[in-house]
């Protein structure tokens, strides 16, 4: 086996508003070959559920206005109303996952009915009933006519920035995951990253490493307030989950008692279809804010800021290349 040169897929995992975007942001800043020395990161490429997530509502909001119930969530500022559907957005990000690896494989189009289909696929994947299959053709028509817009824009943010190649790249894939405020541990399925993960396509645990950016509740629920956008929802840096989203379903996680319940140290073990995966994790401590900075323009950012974050992140992404390698090397 050939030693690898740098991760390969690193998933980005935190509570909402953790500073995932900001670090990936970070990394690309310092030279390639620095950045794979010190972080083991390459030039990147990025997967997010969260233009999914938007666009599940924006289905909703179109259905309303047709004096259509909502499908996706309980309401305009709550949860999924069926659970399974957090699934359902991991199982997307599998199919985007599979056509970024592919180089013969085609980028998907623009088309909002594909998008339908795929959404009906992947929720019978995790055994959620088709939502567009039995819809009346009149009405599955004006949603794709209102909601070609934003699936235009779905498209381009995924894989708008796609390389010729991923021969020298870092596939990053960020999202969140959490349960109720005073849950206990376990959590159970639909909820938090245990259940999550293993939605995740086997090619794809088998390449992936974690690095979890640790923040509070209380943090998260603070940036998300702070980061939120009105006019633009839809933006993967400035979007904003409802408080009661926050509250119901970002409450806690358990990243903790998954590194503390594995057999491996530095790891999470993932059981999927009687196969058990062990995922390679480090924990980046950033209770203490050390990202904001970095979405203010570089030339604004601070060299007292620059080594506070390069101190946090150096030391978790080493770990996190040694249990890498140990599994990989």
């Amino acid at each position: 086996m050939t030693r690898p040169e740098y991760i390969d897929t690193l998933l980005l995992l935190a509570l909402p508003a953790s500073g995932k975007s900001e670090v990936r942001r970070f990394l690309l800043h310092a030279p390639l070959e620095r950045r794979i020395q010190q972080y083991h990161v390459a030039d990147t490429v990025q997967l997010d559920d969260f233009p999914y997530v938007h666009f599940l509502r924006c289905i909703d909001d179109e259905l309303v206005k047709r004096d259509q119930a909502p499908v996706f969530y309980k309401g305009p500022n709550t949860g999924f109303a069926n659970g399974l559907d957090w699934g359902t957005l991991l199982q997307l990000v599998n199919d985007d996952y599979a056509v970024m690896k592919d180089e013969a494989a085609a980028s998907p189009g623009a088309d909002p009915k594909l998008l339908f289909q795929r959404i009906d696929q992947a929720r019978a994947a995790v055994g959620a009933p088709a939502v567009f299959a039995g819809m009346a053709d009149a009405l599955r028509d004006e949603l794709a006519g209102a909601l070609q817009g934003e699936t235009d824009r779905l498209i381009g943010e995924l894989f708008g920035p796609r390389p010729d190649s991923m021969a020298n790249q870092t596939l990053v894939i960020e999202f969140a995951r959490g349960g109720a405020e005073g849950a206990s541990m376990p959590l159970t399925e639909p909820h938090g990253y245990g259940w999550n993960l293993s939605q995740l396509s086997p090619t794809l645990l088998e390449r992936a490493a974690i690095l979890y950016i640790w923040v509070t509740p209380e943090e998260s629920r603070r940036k998300n307030a702070a980061r939120a956008n009105p006019d633009d929802p839809g933006s993967i840096l400035e979007h904003s989950a409802p408080e009661e989203v926050l509250r119901a379903d970002y409450g806690c996680d358990d990243i903790e008692y998954l590194i503390e319940q594995s057999d491996r140290p530095d790891t999470i073990r993932i059981e999927q279809d009687g196969r058990s995966f062990y995922l390679p994790i480090a924990v980046f401590d950033n209770r203490v804010d050390k990202t904001t900075f970095v979405r203010d323009d570089t030339a604004r950012w601070t060299e007292a800021d620059i080594e506070a974050l390069h101190g946090g992140l150096a030391d978790p992404l080493e770990r996190l290349w040694k249990a890498y390698l140990a599994l990989h090397g």
